[in-house]
């Protein structure tokens, strides 16, 4: 049916452009009713221009007959100089006049004046090229929504990833990959995709196909949170891996580790592994939002399903093992389960309170989830309890960047002052 209208219009931010002269564009995500996602660049003046044109279309709901009558939000106009203080300033007044434009009447909303303004254009597709002048800054909305035209000081710096094999894009929306293709991360989503930009092309592109310049590590990955938060499954999903969980639509699950690749680790009474998050809302929230948001793209694939897969690290990425996980849930189960029902222990240290509840199966570790081979959970006796892990040792200080990767990602600003120094 094609974009026939638009759901949601969020500000990202502003680019700071010197080619052909010093200017500021603004970034827009415009989310369409076939749940595409397009991101749109315009200038504060053409933002204008646009909102006057709408005004003349509709003078009645623009109060040009009554102002009392007026719903379309109001727009300073442009300033005769515009600097990047300004252009910060303004974010604000430009998130609530998009918020208030979706919430117009759909004669204005789904207009066409309205639908082909914010259409993606052949510029928005062509990120400008660097200039020997200074290569354009980026500078993203805070997440809070809070910003302070005093916070900002300098651009964004936007981290730089290198992708470890070939990907092949499923939808308009995606990004294609090649081996060894350096990207720019705009958006890092809970789901595993990530929003990358790279020379000409910009999209969505699955997290487990980047690596980190500097280390094979997600130094952004969050520890695990063993009491767990309780989430509800949106879409069945049969589990491919062995460490993966298969589960039904409108299950409720724990939530033990958020990785960034958008596979967390969940529990499930007794049983640890591998869920995509795409998949989770969490307990209490619209279910039938996330649903929609799904349909667009599916999860994405796994670090461990990848081919070929060639990275610059010696060493592979630190993962926590299932074991590891099964281990640290048994213990958080059994102090849990203590708190919960006290009993004093026989002298003879016999199996704890919680091994009816776990499960005694003969030779007990092992057991099978609809359909993946999972680790489930089973109370040791006490004699058998773990002992408390020893401190983690010390991370290794990494090795120093060579000068070309320095001299590669400084400032322009630093490297003039370089070049003069020497």
């Amino acid at each position: 049916m094609g974009d026939s209208f638009i759901r949601h219009i969020a500000l990202l931010g502003f680019e700071k452009r010197f080619v052909p002269s010093q200017h500021y564009v603004y970034m827009f995500l415009v989310k369409w009713q076939d749940l595409s996602e397009k991101v749109v660049y315009r200038r504060f003046t053409e933002i204008y221009e646009f909102h006057k044109t709408l005004k003349e279309m509709f003078p009645i709901e623009a109060g040009d007959i009554n102002p009392e009558s007026r719903i379309i939000p109001h727009l300073p106009a442009p300033r005769w100089f515009d600097g990047q203080r300004a252009a910060e300033s303004r974010q604000g007044t430009l998130t609530e006049y998009c918020s208030a434009l979706m919430s117009l009447p759909v004669k204005i909303s789904r207009c066409p004046h309205l639908l082909d303004f914010f259409k993606v254009r052949p510029d928005d597709l062509k990120l400008p090229t660097d200039s020997h002048v200074k290569k354009p800054e980026t500078y993203l909305v805070p997440k809070d929504g809070k910003s302070n035209a005093a916070d900002i000081t300098g651009p964004i710096i936007l981290q730089t990833y290198r992708a470890i094999a070939d990907y092949e894009k499923s939808s308009g929306s995606e990004m294609a990959l090649a081996t060894g293709d350096v990207v720019e991360v705009v958006e890092k989503n809970e789901s595993g995709w990530w929003f990358c930009q790279m020379k000409t092309k910009r999209g969505w592109v699955p997290a487990s196909y980047l690596e980190p310049l500097d280390s094979p590590d997600e130094v952004e990955d969050p520890e695990p949170n063993y009491a767990g938060e309780l989430y509800v499954t949106i879409k069945t999903y049969t589990a491919v891996l062995e460490d993966e969980v298969s589960l039904k639509e409108g299950e409720t699950i724990e939530v033990i580790h958020k990785l960034l690749d958008g596979w967390w680790v969940i529990r499930k009474e007794d049983v640890t592994g591998y869920f995509p998050s795409m998949y989770l809302q969490k307990a209490g929230q619209d279910v039938a939002q996330a649903q929609r948001q799904i349909k667009s793209r599916g999860a994405p694939p796994r670090r461990s399903s990848i081919r070929n897969a060639h990275s610059i690290h010696q060493r592979s990425r630190k993962r926590l093992s299932q074991d590891t996980y099964r281990r640290n849930s048994v213990r958080f189960l059994q102090q849990r389960r203590r708190h919960a029902r006290p009993e004093p222990q026989s002298a003879g240290g016999g199996l704890s309170e919680c091994r009816a509840g776990l499960g005694a199966g003969r030779g007990g570790a092992a057991g099978v989830v609809g359909g993946g081979a999972l680790i489930r959970l089973r109370c040791l006796p006490a004699e058998e309890q773990p002992q408390a892990e020893s401190p983690k040792p010390q991370p290794a200080v990494p090795p120093r960047p060579s000068a070309d990767l320095i001299l590669h990602r400084c400032s322009e600003s630093t490297k003039r002052k370089l070049a003069s120094a020497v």
